[in-house]
C-alpha cells in the first residue's frame, strides 16, 4: 500500500481489525469449568479410560510429556485427541489417574469441610417429659482447629436454641485451654422445653475459642433438630463441625432482586425482634366450681385463697392462678442478673380491681415464687376473659423493665390457647403449663 505525500494515511475497519486483534492464530477460549474438577475426587464413580479427558488434565499450567514446553493443554486439545495425533496423544496416554486425583485433593484441601479441617463434638441429648427439662450432656471434641500463635485453642461451647436464639436460652460450658482435644463432661439443662418446643426448635451447639485480650473466635458449629430427640431416651451423637450458614448478600443479585432482598431480610429481622424469647414461665390454672353452703360450712371454703380475694368462706365459683416459677429471664441489670416480680391482670378490667403482683426475688434468673391469686368469676364470665401475665424486673428510683409477658385466652395461639381451654374443661383440676415469654409488651398494659 503506497501513500503519497500530502495525503492523509487511512486504514480501514477491516484492516485495523485484522492488524490490532488477529496478530497470530486465532486460539479457541477457556472455559472456567475446565479449570476445575467435575466431581469430587473422593465420590464413587468409574475411571476413565482415557486419563488425558479427565477434568484436572485440563488445567490450564499443566505440560503433557511430548508436548513440548511451548504448547499449553487447553479444553480443545484435551477433548479434540482421541488418543492419537503424533507424540502429544502418548504423552497424554501417560498421564495417571492417582496423579490427577491427588492434584484435586491439593487444590480443594484449603476450603476443606471435612471432619479433619474443624474438629468433631460429641455430646448426649435427653428430654425428660415429666419435669419439662432437656439435658445436653457436652462429652468431648477432638482434632479442632488451632486459633492461636501456640497452634492451641481455649475452646468452650455455647448452647443456643432456635429460633429466638438470645442471650436468656444460652448456656455455657467452662473452657479447657491449650487444647484441641478437650473433655468436658458437663451437663447443661434447659428448664421449661415443652413437648411443642420438640417440634420446632433446634439445639444449636457452637464451639468457641476464648480471648482475654480479643473478642472470641469461632471454631465450627453443629445443629440437631430436637425432633430427633425421643422423650424419657438419652440420643447419643457424634457430629462433624461445620462452618455457620452464609447470610444471602443482596450485592450479588440482580437489579430485580436486589430489593426484594433487601426487604425479605428487613422482614425477618422484624419478625425475629418481635418474636425474641425472654425466658419461660411455668403457672397454674384451676377452676373452682361453687361451693353449696354445706360445703363451706364444712370445708371452710378458705383453702385456694391463696392472697387473692377470697380471703373467707368462698361460695362463688372463680378462677385461682398460681405462678410458681420462671427460668432463663433476659438479664435485664448491669450485673447479668435481674430483679425479677410478676403482674397478672384479668382484662377487660373496667373496675381497675384485677391487678396481682408477687414478691421481688433479688439477683436471679430463675426465680422461685409459689404464689397464688384468685378471681371471683362465673365460668361463662372467664371464656370471654384474657388473662395477662407480665414479668418484670424491679429498679430502684426509676422505672421498672419490661422482661416478658403472655396472654391466655379463647383468642391465643399456640400453649396459651391449650393451657386456657383445659382449664375451662376440667373445672376443678390443676392445670400447669410453661409458657415462653417474649419481648412484646401488651398494649393494654403501662409502666407502674
Amino acid at each position: 500500500m503506497t501513500v503519497r505525500r500530502g495525503k492523509k494515511l487511512s486504514i480501514s475497519i477491516q484492516e485495523h481489525m485484522a492488524i490490532d486483534v488477529c496478530p497470530g492464530p486465532i486460539r479457541p477460549i477457556r472455559q472456567i469449568s475446565a479449570y476445575f474438577p467435575h466431581r469430587s475426587p473422593t465420590s464413587p464413580g468409574p475411571a476413565s479410560p482415557n486419563p488425558a479427558s479427565s477434568p484436572l488434565a485440563l488445567s490450564p499450567g499443566f505440560v503433557a510429556p511430548g508436548m513440548g514446553g511451548t504448547h499449553l493443554l487447553s479444553p480443545l486439545l484435551a477433548h479434540g485427541r482421541p488418543g492419537g495425533g503424533g507424540g502429544g496423544g502418548g504423552g497424554g496416554g501417560s498421564l495417571s489417574l492417582t496423579s490427577s486425583v491427588d492434584t484435586s485433593v491439593e487444590i480443594n484441601s484449603s476450603d476443606s469441610d471435612d471432619c479433619t479441617a474443624l474438629g468433631t463434638l460429641e455430646f448426649e441429648l435427653r428430654y425428660e417429659r415429666s419435669s419439662s427439662e432437656l439435658h445436653c450432656t457436652v462429652l468431648r471434641a477432638k482434632g479442632l482447629k488451632s486459633m492461636d500463635f501456640n497452634g492451641l485453642s481455649d475452646p468452650y461451647v455455647k448452647l443456643h436454641l432456635l429460633p429466638g436464639a438470645c442471650k436468656a436460652n444460652k448456656l455455657k460450658t467452662k473452657t479447657i485451654r491449650n487444647s484441641l482435644n478437650p473433655v468436658w463432661n458437663e451437663t447443661l439443662t434447659y428448664i421449661g422445653i415443652t413437648e411443642e418446643d420438640l417440634h420446632r426448635k433446634t439445639l444449636r451447639l457452637t464451639v468457641c475459642d476464648e480471648d482475654k485480650l480479643t473478642h472470641n473466635e469461632l471454631i465450627g458449629e453443629s445443629r440437631v433438630p430436637l425432633k430427633r430427640v425421643k422423650p424419657d431416651q438419652t440420643k447419643h451423637f457424634h457430629t462433624c463441625l461445620e462452618h455457620p450458614p452464609p447470610l444471602p448478600s443482596p450485592t450479588a443479585m440482580g437489579e430485580a432482586l436486589r430489593g426484594i432482598s433487601c426487604y425479605l431480610r428487613e422482614w425477618e429481622n422484624e419478625q425475629l425482634h418481635s418474636l425474641e424469647e425472654r425466658g419461660r414461665l411455668l403457672l397454674s390454672l384451676q377452676f373452682l366450681p361453687p361451693l353449696s353452703l354445706e360445703e363451706t360450712d364444712v370445708g371452710g371454703g378458705g383453702e385456694e385463697g391463696g392472697g387473692g380475694e377470697g380471703g373467707g368462706g368462698r361460695r362463688s365459683g372463680g378462677l385461682c392462678v398460681g405462678v410458681k416459677r420462671c427460668a432463663h429471664l433476659a438479664a435485664m441489670d448491669v450485673n447479668g442478673f435481674s430483679d425479677p416480680y410478676v403482674k397478672i391482670y384479668l382484662k377487660p378490667d373496667i373496675q381497675k380491681k384485677s391487678k396481682h403482683k408477687t414478691a421481688v426475688m433479688k439477683r436471679t434468673l430463675n426465680p422461685e415464687f409459689n404464689e397464688e391469686f384468685f378471681y371471683e368469676i362465673s365460668l361463662q364470665e372467664l371464656a370471654n376473659k384474657t388473662l395477662e401475665v407480665t414479668v418484670w424486673d424491679y429498679d430502684l428510683g426509676r422505672s421498672n423493665d419490661f422482661i416478658g409477658g403472655v396472654c391466655l385466652s379463647c383468642y391465643s395461639q399456640g400453649d396459651g390457647l391449650r393451657h386456657w381451654t383445659d382449664c375451662l374443661k376440667n373445672k376443678g383440676s390443676r392445670v400447669e403449663r410453661w409458657h415462653i415469654l417474649t419481648n412484646e409488651l401488651p398494649r393494654t398494659v403501662g409502666h407502674d
